[in-house]
């Protein structure tokens, strides 16, 4: 990547770019502004009745140990998607550095001093704020320093659940194999990052004085930034959409909705994981999703007819270097058993048992090579290992678990899965650092993510899943030495649904019907 390209990218994108670090900032604000009001009372409590100190600092400890993801994901239920769930996280994570910094800050305080301020008549209101709360200022902003660092780093993790902030950038080009777009979101928030540290520092140094000058300005500023904001993540749309980073920086995306269709519906950037019971709930009217996805069933979503055709095939087949398939010479042989093995309606199926009836992905694939008279006990070889690698969504752990027991069960390979890798960009590049074997991928993903040819190109061979696969497989090995093996057999498209009963009433069944319903608001 050229130093030019990328401050192009950053020319183009400036607007976008801006709405991010205010969300960002406005999330960090907000939820540190209510982390100081819990935690600095919560911090003085325990000071002063020191047996509940052991519980209430334990309790912030084990809360900030949950990893983030698994918060927001807890947050949902009880929140909804949005701002509100992530503020939450964000403040859960902030609570001990400041009630932990608190507490240490007051009980270092000198007894002298304090039986000093006692013999000179203060009641304890008075030393509190006259003796302690001075002397322990520097320790208590040490520790918002710490938590307003945490928070900024944090807080690219809440455009999992719609919230906004820096993190759209940075999952969007982990999912478009794009370091521009990483780039532009990593790079500001560690700027946001060391900004804050630094200015919390010169209040820091400044002292108890500064801080009592600032302390009707400080909660304005966080309040003017934190409810703007709000203000801004909670403005109504004729129909509210939420689509996938990955969705959003792609031609068969929200790019080509815009483009093809003349279709904005200024969509929140929402994580696939939550996306299709957000649409359930009823907090999402219109989401992206894939064809052969079990949620669909599930949640009874009606998937729009695109009728202009800005969907390319999406079949699905194992990507291998060469020299991997000469390494292990039965490998080819042994996953291209699955070749047509599979059609939409079998793999959506597959996917329902994961998603809705929670069937875990090794029973998934079990019964599936079963029914297929594919399955035979694993042979427990120690010949060689092959490493599969998978995207993080139930489909790509059921295929995972499918080629694992079907390369044990032919083959004396040993064989390692690392599911779960987070998108494109990190499965192609573990791929090509021998890091992974082999993944499952789609011919639509290869063409526009990885390729990236031209427009004509892409409308030539989008003509048919047969020119697709032949393309991206003459292509791949021209540039990469990595070939496709056979198709599975299911075409695992982009979408764009509405809850069925919806679409049902507003007479939406193509997305052209979806911009004309638009239209005429």
């Amino acid at each position: 990547m050229s130093e030019q390209s990328f401050w192009q990218f950053i020319t183009e994108q400036h607007e976008k770019l801006l709405v991010q670090v205010v969300q960002h900032l406005g999330l960090t604000f907000l939820s540190l502004f209510l982390a100081i009001i819990v935690g600095v009372p919560l911090g003085i409590l325990i000071a002063r009745k020191r047996k509940l100190s052991g519980s209430v600092l334990g309790i912030a400890g084990i809360l900030q140990t949950i990893p983030s993801i698994a918060l927001l994901g807890f947050m949902i239920p009880v929140f909804g998607i949005g701002a509100t769930p992530a503020i939450v996280a964000l403040l859960i994570y902030a609570l001990l550095p400041i009630i932990r910094n608190t507490y240490t800050g007051i009980t270092e305080v000198d007894p002298a001093v304090s039986e000093a301020a006692k013999a000179m008549g203060m009641n304890r209101k008075q030393l509190l704020f006259k003796v302690e709360l001075p002397l322990a200022m520097p320790v208590i902003i040490a520790g918002i320093r710490t938590a307003a660092v945490i928070n900024v780093g944090v807080a690219t993790l809440a455009s999992f659940v719609a919230a906004g902030g820096l993190g759209e950038f940075i999952f969007g080009g982990i999912s478009l194999n794009s370091s521009n777009m990483i780039l532009a979101g990593a790079i500001p928030a560690a700027l946001l990052a060391v900004l804050l540290d630094q200015t919390i520092a010169v209040v820091q140094k400044s002292g108890y004085q500064l801080v009592k000058k600032l302390k009707y300005i400080l909660p304005v500023v966080f309040i003017l930034i934190g409810g703007g904001y709000l203000w801004n993540s909670v403005s109504e749309h004729k129909l509210k959409a939420g689509f996938t980073p990955e969705f959003m920086g792609r031609q068969d995306g929200d790019l080509g909705l815009r483009s093809v269709y003349g279709l904005n519906v200024q969509p929140l950037v929402v994580s696939d994981a939550i996306m299709y019971k957000a649409a359930y709930e009823k907090e999402l009217d219109l989401i992206s999703g894939y064809s052969t996805d079990g949620r669909i069933k599930a949640f009874d979503l009606f998937v729009l007819q695109d009728d202009k055709k800005i969907f390319p095939p999406y079949f699905a087949a194992p990507v291998i270097k060469t020299k991997t398939l000469e390494k292990f010479p039965e490998l080819e042989n042994t996953l291209n058993l699955l070749s047509g093995k599979f059609n939409d309606s079998i793999m959506t199926d597959l996917n329902y048992k994961a998603d809705y009836l929670k069937q875990s992905p090794e029973k998934i694939a079990k019964d599936f090579l079963m029914q297929t008279d594919l399955y035979k006990d694993p042979r427990k070889g120690n010949f060689r290992t092959i490493k599969i690698g998978s995207k993080i969504f139930g489909e790509q752990y059921i295929l995972a678990e499918i080629y694992k027991m079907l390369i044990e069960g032919y083959t004396d390979y040993k064989v390692e899965t690392k599911t779960g890798l987070g998108g494109t960009k990190i499965c192609f590049d573990a791929l090509m650092n021998d890091a992974i074997d082999f993944y499952p991928e789609y011919t639509g993903t290869g063409l526009l993510v990885v390729l990236k040819p031209s427009a004509k190109t892409i409308e030539d061979v989008s003509k048919s899943p047969e020119k697709t696969f032949d393309y991206v497989n003459l292509e791949f090995r021209k540039q990469y030495g990595i070939q496709w093996l056979k198709p599975l057999g299911f075409n695992n498209a982009y979408a764009l649904m509405m809850r069925r009963k919806q679409a049902e009433e507003l007479q939406i069944k193509t997305i052209s019907d979806l911009k004309n319903y638009l239209d005429s608001k």
